[in-house]
């Protein structure tokens, strides 16, 4: 259902508002460069500072624009299980495919309280749900038995697992099976995530390099050894561009290597600040190297 490069996309701003046109403009950026599947108002969405409003925005707009030619995984997740059954629903009306539904952060729930969090969104929605699992950001990691556990319920389809854990990949397979759908959060472990059975990735450098990360996903899945050989080769590329764009917070390092490519301002709201001059030249060499400018 969710494979290959989706892109966690970035939302521009101008004047401390959502800039539609450079918005639009980066959707259409990826129709054209062979992107998997798209996911607006994440945390690389900055969801954390939209408005109720626009995050609802970000979401239609995202459907509108791709006219049903890509997925589209709708970040609607909430520390607040009613806002996030909320979300989900607005979601699932405007036209998403899927909601990305993060791990409630800073309440610290234990595993029934993510349990049953997850279980009360699935009972008001018809959307195929992804459980997005990040314990850097949310404190709280969510157990292999409770995803279990999850999978069982019907809408609960899969995992973006930012764990950093491949070991956890392999568990997760053993115990929920092929079916469940494994996407990965992190841009550098994509390609032995994908040779370990994973699915794909929710990415952050596919906002700036769509045709890379989608080539990587897609000869990593490939039978073919020159085609394997061809991921790896873009993976090796890719790997300084990926540890650029994480030197400082997400997402003002990757709004900055997209001003460079002249998709949009990388204007960004508090509390995350725009990037230091020393965090500025080591993009502009990875985004060099990997051929993205001049």
């Amino acid at each position: 259902m969710f494979k290959g490069s989706n892109v966690a996309l970035i939302t521009p701003f101008k004047n401390n508002k959502l800039d539609e046109e450079s918005y639009l403009k980066l959707i259409n950026f990826h129709l054209e460069n062979g992107t998997n599947g798209l996911v607006p108002a994440g945390t690389t969405g900055e969801s954390p500072t939209l408005s109720h409003d626009e995050h609802n925005k970000v979401i239609e707009l995202c459907i509108k624009e791709s006219n049903g030619k890509l997925p589209v995984i709708a970040g609607t997740g909430s520390n607040s299980t009613e806002e996030a059954i909320t979300l989900t629903k607005h979601a699932e009306k405007s036209g998403a495919n899927g909601a990305l539904i993060v791990t409630p952060y800073y309440n610290k729930p234990t595993q029934e309280g993510l349990y049953q969090h997850y279980k009360a969104i699935n009972d008001n929605t018809s959307l195929p749900i992804i459980i997005y699992n990040i314990p850097s950001r949310c404190v709280i990691d969510m157990s292999v038995d409770t995803m279990a556990r999850l999978f069982e319920l019907k809408n609960i389809a899969g995992v973006k697992d930012a764990t950093g854990d491949l070991n956890r990949l392999d568990q997760t397979i053993k115990k929920l099976g092929p079916e469940f759908i494994q996407l990965t959060g992190e841009d550098g472990l994509a390609f032995e995530f994908n040779k370990r059975g994973g699915n794909g990735i929710i990415s952050v450098t596919a906002n700036i390099a769509p045709k890379l990360c989608s080539d990587m996903q897609k000869y990593s899945k490939s039978k073919s050894d020159n085609e394997l050989k061809e991921a790896e080769r873009i993976d090796q590329m890719l790997q300084p561009l990926h540890k650029s764009l994480f030197i400082e917070s997400n997402p003002a390092p990757v709004k900055y290597a997209a001003k460079l490519m002249g998709l949009c301002e990388d204007e960004i709201r508090l509390p995350l600040v725009k990037i230091k001059t020393d965090t500025q030249e080591k993009i502009r060499i990875a985004l060099s190297s990997a051929k993205l400018i001049g």
